[in-house]
């Protein structure tokens, strides 16, 4: 079956932007007559036919953009908002933000809410349930009904969608490679269950910074966390039972939880156990010691989402294609503090 023909393909073909070619079709009086026949002409030999669910839901705009996260108390998810919130109030757009707690019963029913004409389009980071249970229905669903979604942090590549993401597996590489810079050569990894997409992602770095540099490989080593009430009672048995000389955590959480839990067991850090956490919040800053982290850059990953969410809100183009859509690059860095000097 012949692939439809969309207006990216148009504009490419003509040689002239999308905007012309849509503002074409419509018979606008702001295109030259001449180009305006071109383009129709060139849409009428390929049958192109637009997309009326899509159309309708641009003519009938909110200004309104929807974000749905798993937390709010997470200080990533914070910088996340403000960054959405800076580009979209420049540009005339406002944020309404939905919890899901994690769950996949609040995702579906916060992003059916907003899809039924409160907003024009959705940034989202999974929850853990949702990945666990693999079912992105009501994502597939907003999106087949013309609705732009852009991901973050928790993505899926089931999905196709723009995406803006770290590179989670060669931070944690980074990151563990410099405590083996530091002489570390038994190091714990505090981390959430596999289906959390960056928790998975954040494993793979740790194994394989260790692997590159000649170290073992324990997996008694890998603590994995679902619950996080539980986790000062498991991190206290790894720190008991195993002799360790650095933790990385994959969150601010997990890492406090390591100093406190070790100063009770009379471990001192850094000189005892190096920690390296995830996430430059206000934890790792006042905690004592400050913690060596991971930034994430919270804010340029709102700043993106929202710029790529509202190009494809002001453009009208039809996206068929897995290449029209793009995953964008946040830049991590180490930033060093008391726990691993």
């Amino acid at each position: 079956m012949k692939r439809k023909v969309t207006l990216k393909q148009i504009a490419k073909e003509l040689g002239v932007s999308i905007s012309t070619v849509s503002k074409s079709l419509r018979n606008s009086m702001e295109i030259s007559e001449d180009t305006r026949l071109k383009v129709q002409a060139f849409a009428k030999f390929y049958h192109y036919k637009p997309n009326n669910i899509a159309l309708s839901l641009k003519n009938r705009k909110t200004k309104t953009i929807g974000l749905i996260i798993p937390e709010i108390v997470h200080h990533f998810f914070s910088t996340v908002i403000n960054g959405i919130e800076q580009i979209a109030n420049e540009n005339g757009y406002s944020v309404i933000i939905c919890l899901s707690d994690d769950s996949f019963d609040k995702e579906v029913l916060n992003m059916e809410l907003l899809a039924n004409g409160s907003i024009d389009g959705f940034i989202m980071s999974l929850s853990k349930e949702t990945q666990f249970k693999g079912d992105f229905h009501h994502i597939t669903e907003v999106i087949q009904q013309g609705m732009p979604v852009v991901m973050f942090d928790r993505v899926t590549d089931v999905i196709l969608c723009d995406k803006v993401i770290i590179d989670d597996k060669l931070a944690a590489y980074n990151a563990v490679q410099s405590l083996i810079n530091k002489g570390k050569k038994k190091i714990a990894l505090v981390t959430t269950v596999d289906y959390v997409s960056v928790g998975k992602l954040r494993t793979d770095g740790y194994i394989k910074a260790l692997l590159d540099n000649g170290l073992p490989f324990d997996e008694s080593l890998i603590i994995k966390i679902e619950n996080v009430d539980t986790c000062e009672i498991i991190i206290g048995k790894l720190l008991e039972e195993k002799v360790v000389d650095a933790v990385f955590a994959v969150n601010e959480l997990f890492a406090v939880t390591i100093i406190k839990t070790a100063n009770k067991l009379g471990l001192k850090v850094p000189q005892d156990l190096a920690v390296i956490a995830f996430t430059d919040g206000i934890i790792s800053k006042y905690s004592t010691p400050t913690i060596t982290t991971v930034s994430q850059n919270g804010i340029e990953m709102g700043n993106t989402a929202a710029r790529i969410l509202i190009n494809r809100l002001e453009i009208e183009e039809e996206i068929e294609d897995e290449e029209d859509y793009k995953t964008v690059l946040i830049e991590t860095h180490l930033i060093e503090r008391e726990s691993t000097n």
